[in-house]
């Protein structure tokens, strides 16, 4: 324990729950009896008037410490004690609230009974604020004598000045962004504030007076053409840091000062900015206060911080550290019942505390540690056990820990096997008829007390639920909750996955969050039914088994009809959206065929094709089932997505710019306009209102195009995203990857759930296979030296990203493999027979042949179409656009 600490000799907490801050403390005569007196007021209106009288440790403090307690039922911001009454000089009291500033006569009535005196508040006046206030300071402005004047600084930088019970006049500080700390220099008749900008700005009250006036925001355009004078600063000083609280010394054997308290600093000034002395401070201060010292030519300042810390310094030397209880917010000197120097401190939750600086000596005696010899071969033993433990459990990668056996809380869902009869579809897109929904049950069971539950439930869009948040009330230890929604399908164009996720989520009663989530795949019915099969399409897929080929009667149960036996090796599906895919089964060899119009809808498919043949081998116990995949990689249609995509996040970036553009132009003809209108001798306005509603024509009408294009992207990508699927099923099968390799290109290729124009699909893809490229992929330890770009931007083509993704399957065939080990990489760049680096890097700039594919694809820079104004909106507002352009043009020859 140490010596050095505050040795209480009074305290008390004020109220329950409330809060205070910096101004809500202040110590004076304010009964005008001779002696010091503590006021308190609180956030919540309570304002507490104290006269502590010293009391035996053990002891409780006295009832009659407290000689008034009122509710005023307004936050209290600050307290004051000053002449603020005309026609006499004694002390009054000034509350400040948010809007509104009461200044209290405090005074005292003799009791006649054993209770003792009384003390009573009485309202001298009150102003009523136009603005929210933040601060006050107070003295004698203007050189005035025998009584106070107050100014309030509001939140929105006007500084309103009262002389006592009129209101005198407003102005605005230039410059303003947030209120800082403010206070009166008697000496020099300034105010001292602290800006945002982090300066320490001296306003003189006379240029103050003088200034135009600036009772409104509004009035500021005006006042540059009517009387007055600005408003200016008559000395400045950057502190490079916010300011906690300004006060000025002026004791008679002392200098008389400006201190400054910031947050890292203390600075103390001269009165005409100049620093006298600064003192870095290695802690994070709360408070301060400056008092007289008995060294002539010094002064003592007591600095309170956040670790409940109180130094005293004499000038810039450490004099004392002292602990107190809790972490002051206020600190004051007072002379209380004859003792000088009592240090009175509040604390934010009303710890109000009266202490004085002592060593008195504790009889406290730490125990003798029992001593023992070290065995350090059971601690090394010990060690290794432990290292061992560290070593097996960092071995895996995942962010999430490993879900435990008895879990606390427990969500299951349940997707009915049947669609709905009647369909629970909301505000679809579709044009269909009937769009089919799905009912979902989601179990929430917990084994604990859960207090807030939350449920989310959520779906890829185009997919959508008829209720995504549930909210519940508190559940018991062992009780359960069901809800029950539907899902269908809301956007005119097929999904990119057929999954939902679940997550339930609450806090426990000693404050512990907790959720549990789980996955539940929707049916294909959902978004596709049974069609008459195509036997043209314009893209085929080929999928290889080792097993004899399955009738469709037995794997599509649901699509295929027992009565027609044609459809036991052809099956058609046509999506909602309209498009067809057509399933074939091979009546000779082991293959079957995915055809259809578009590539990407071959995905959902072929992803429910391999699903079905494996859950029906899995049935059968057959353990050595496997598809491969031996034709060709669709890339270039796979390429023709990837510029698609990117052509409209080019449109959405030009959108943007002429959106920016219009709204510039359409602000500039209301400024003219506007000038027009407040002209005394009106002039003809010469057609600049017909410019000024063309141009809003036309921004509405941009402002529906870029809507539309940004619709059409999102469709642009769940379609690529799709083919992405495709794609990365389709490697995998064609170089027979297992499910790690298969996740990290999932990694790697669909690292978005949705793009934006700050962060695209291109550029992210491309900065994660050429990660891959450099690492795992590489051809040899120099290319893995490569740094990469950490900082991700638009690129100007899709050149760059087709050729990686081609050179990234180029490596897959030539014996690459997928890893995140620097030492497996370097491994296979050294290890493998002929390693990846067959085929140049100049070849492929040129050229990319994909193997097992007789496609070539070719690598000269071919830039997304881009379309020019006005070309670009061939929409239904393109026409008139373009003769809104032409008179734009004429028009602002002659004015603009």
């Amino acid at each position: 324990m140490s010596l050095f600490k505050a040795r209480d000799w009074w305290s008390t907490v004020l109220g329950e729950k409330e809060e205070f801050d910096q101004g809500c403390l202040c110590v004076a005569d304010v009964d005008n009896s001779g002696q010091d007196k503590i006021i308190v007021g609180s956030y919540m209106g309570y304002l507490r008037i104290f006269n502590p009288h010293p009391v035996k440790p053990g002891d409780e403090v006295q009832a009659e410490d407290l000689l008034l307690e009122v509710q005023l039922r307004e936050p209290i911001l600050q307290v004051e004690v000053g002449k603020f009454v005309s026609g006499t000089e004694g002390l009054h009291l000034a509350v400040l609230h948010c809007r509104r500033l009461c200044v209290y006569a405090v005074s005292e009535t003799l009791g006649n009974v054993e209770h003792g005196n009384q003390y009573q508040i009485k309202l001298m006046y009150e102003h009523q604020l136009q603005r929210t206030a933040c601060n006050m300071t107070y003295g004698p402005f203007g050189g005035v004598k025998g009584r106070d004047l107050i100014c309030i600084q509001s939140m929105d930088g006007m500084l309103m000045l009262f002389e006592q019970e009129s209101y005198a006049f407003g102005r605005f500080l230039p410059g303003f962004l947030l209120p800082g700390p403010l206070t009166y220099s008697s000496r020099t008749d300034s105010f001292i504030t602290v800006s945002s900008s982090r300066q320490v700005e001296s306003y003189k009250y006379q240029v103050l007076a003088f200034a135009t006036d600036a009772d409104g925001r509004q009035e500021t355009v005006q006042q540059k053409l009517s009387s007055g004078k600005k408003l200016v600063v008559d000395w400045i000083l950057n502190i490079g840091e916010q300011a906690l609280d300004i006060c000025i010394v002026s004791f008679n054997q002392a200098v008389s000062s400006v201190f400054v308290l910031g947050e890292r600093s203390l600075f103390c000034l001269k009165d005409n900015g100049q620093i006298r002395f600064m003192k870095k401070l290695d802690y994070s201060p709360s408070c301060f206060i400056p008092y007289c010292s008995v060294k002539e030519g010094t002064i003592n300042t007591l600095v309170g911080n956040h670790s409940k810390m109180l130094y005293v310094y004499q000038d810039i030397t450490l004099k004392w550290a002292t602990q107190l209880p809790h972490v002051p917010v206020s600190v004051k000197v007072a002379n209380l019942q004859g003792l000088k120097g009592v240090i009175v401190t509040l604390s934010d939750s009303g710890h109000l505390q009266c202490s004085y600086l002592g060593t008195d000596p504790s009889l406290f005696q730490a125990p003798r540690v029992d001593s023992k010899e070290i065995n350090y071969e059971e601690f090394n033993a010990e060690m290794k056990e432990l290292q061992k433990i560290i070593k097996e459990a960092t071995k895996t990668q995942d962010i999430l820990p490993q879900s435990e056996k008895h879990r606390d809380l427990i969500v299951t869902a349940e997707v009915s096997p049947d669609l709905d009869v009647e369909s629970q579809a909301i505000d679809s897109e579709i044009k269909a008829e009937v769009v089919p929904s799905v009912t979902v049950k989601v179990t929430m069971q917990s084994k604990v007390t859960a207090q807030k539950p939350y449920l989310a439930v959520c779906v890829q869009a185009p997919l959508a639920v008829t209720c995504d948040q549930f909210t519940f009330n508190d559940l018991d230890p062992g009780s359960s909750e069901t809800v029950v929604l539907s899902v269908f399908l809301k956007g005119n164009f097929p999904p990119s996955e057929l999954e939902g996720n679940c997550v339930f989520s609450c806090n426990t009663p000693t404050g512990i969050p907790k959720f549990a989530q789980c996955k539940f795949k929707l049916p294909l019915r959902l978004v596709c039914f049974p069609a008459q099969p195509s036997k043209s399409a314009n893209h085929k897929l080929t999928i290889d088994t080792n097993k004899p080929p399955i009738s469709f009667l037995t794997i599509f149960p649901d699509f295929a009809d027992p009565s027609e036996d044609d459809q036991a090796n052809a099956l058609g599906f046509q999506f909602l959206s309209g498009s067809k895919i057509t399933l074939l089964a091979s009546k000779t060899s082991q293959r079957y065929r995915i055809q259809s119009d578009q590539l990407e809808d071959l995905w959902l498919i072929t992803k429910e094709l391999t699903l079905r043949l494996e859950e029906h081998f899995k049935k059968q116990n057959c353990k050595d089932f496997a598809c491969t995949f031996s034709g060709s990689v669709p890339l270039q249609e796979y390429f023709e997505l990837i510029d698609r995509h990117f052509e409209l996040r080019l449109n959405a970036e030009k959108f943007q710019e002429l959106l920016s553009e219009r709204a510039i132009q359409f602000r500039a003809i209301e400024r003219r306009l506007l000038t027009r209108f407040k002209d005394k001798t009106p002039a003809p306005l010469q057609h600049l209102d017909t410019l000024l509603e063309g141009t809003f024509r036309e921004v509405i009408a941009l402002a529906d195009a870029a809507e539309e294009n940004q619709a059409n992207m999102f469709q642009a990508f769940t379609k690529l995203k799709s083919a992405t699927h495709l794609v990365i099923m389709l490697i995998g099968l064609w170089q027979k990857l297992n499910a790690d390799q298969v996740a990290i290109m999932e990694a790697a290729f669909l690292p978005l759930a949705e793009d934006t124009q700050e962060l695209g699909w291109e550029e992210t893809v491309d900065s994660a296979i050429s990660f891959l490229l450099r690492t795992c992929l590489s051809k040899s330890s120099k290319e893995q030296a490569l740094s990469l770009s950490s900082q991700l931007s638009m690129p100007k083509d899709t050149s760059r990203l087709k050729k990686n993704i081609s050179l990234f399957c180029d490596r897959l065939a030539k014996g690459g493999r997928l890893s995140l080990s620097t030492e497996t990489a370097t491994q296979q760049a050294t290890g493998v027979p002929g390693g990846c680096a067959t085929i140049p890097e100049s070849d492929l700039e040129e050229r990319a042949v994909v193997p097992g594919s007789t496609a070539v694809f070719s690598h000269h820079k071919h830039t997304a179409k881009q379309k020019s104004n006005p070309a670009i909106y061939r929409n239904r507002h393109g026409n008139y656009l373009q003769e809104v352009h032409v008179m734009e043009v004429a028009v602002c020859e002659r004015f603009v």
